[in-house]
């Protein structure tokens, strides 16, 4: 694969683990909830999966390339800038949206 189809398979990955917390109530999507899932239960969630895509990233650099190139701390943040805006969908999605759409289905 070239390293184009690389990068964009690993944006594809990041948005859409960006997004999962939002729309699973099992924790790690694997132990089922009795209850609604908290806030920050999910924000934990959310943190481990940005761990998970940088990890996936890495991964990706070491194959294409055969070394890790040194980041310094401003890399990771604009990495989870990036990865909070790409999990916007998903927020409204569970905060404003489906709120919305359960009152006027009258539930």
């Amino acid at each position: 694969m070239t390293q184009e189809t690389w990068v964009g398979l690993w944006l594809g990955l990041a948005v859409i683990a960006a997004n999962l917390p939002w729309f699973s109530e099992r924790w790690l999507f694997v132990i089922p909830s009795q209850r609604l899932k908290p806030f920050w239960l999910r924000l934990i969630e959310w943190g481990l999966l940005y761990g998970l895509v940088i990890g996936v990233g890495f991964g990706f650099e070491y194959k294409m390339t055969g070394t890790l190139h040194f980041q310094d701390w401003e890399f990771h943040v604009v990495t989870l800038c990036l990865f909070a805006v790409s999990a916007v969908p998903g927020f409204i999605y569970r905060y404003q949206l489906r709120p919305l759409l359960w009152r006027r289905a009258g539930r």
